[in-house]
């Protein structure tokens, strides 16, 4: 990346056929990688493309999608989820923080979540949660930005290899 940094902006919905295709390589590259973000390496491009098709058209009306691009496609995202509970109309949760393995390690995974919280801010929400494999890249990132680690549950999923459990840590954040 020469110049300014790229921008982070809000994915539009519906999405266009080439937004769903690069967030479905940018996923595909998350797995490749070893990044613990739900699915396994038999992910196919067809199978990603169908899940964030799934994902974005059934997504609460108050959920945000960011996107960072370059001249390749999107290389980050994050997703802001609002609870579901009627009783929990000030919480949402932080998911599928990805940066693609060419952008890694330039601050944009700050920058995602950074613009996340004030998306939140903007819609209201004051309580953020997430959860992360333990041990991870991301797990120290959220520490950085003053996340508050909750608990740690052992075993919870298997790493894109299909073969290896890790464990899950949970962390939230309250907005001022």
């Amino acid at each position: 990346m020469n110049g300014a940094p790229p921008s982070i902006e809000r994915l539009n919905l519906p999405a266009s056929e080439a937004d769903v295709q690069s967030l479905a390589l940018l996923l595909i590259d998350a797995i490749e990688s070893g990044s613990p973000v739900s699915f396994l390496l038999t992910l196919t491009l067809e199978q990603a493309e169908d899940w964030w098709q799934r994902t974005l058209s059934n997504a609460h009306g108050k959920a945000v999608f960011l996107v960072i691009r370059d001249d390749q496609g999107i290389i980050g995202t994050a997703q802001l989820h609002p609870a579901w509970a009627p009783n929990q109309p000030h919480r949402a949760e932080i998911a599928k923080v990805l940066v693609h393995r060419r952008s890694r390690r330039m601050g944009l995974g700050t920058r995602l979540m950074q613009a996340m919280e004030d998306e939140a801010r903007s819609a209201g929400f004051n309580l953020l949660t997430l959860d992360t494999k333990r041990g991870c890249p991301a797990e120290a990132l959220y520490r950085q930005l003053g996340w508050t680690y909750v608990g740690t549950i052992p075993r919870f999923a298997f790493d894109p290899d299909g073969i290896t459990l890790h464990d899950d840590v949970i962390f939230y954040k309250e907005l001022a």
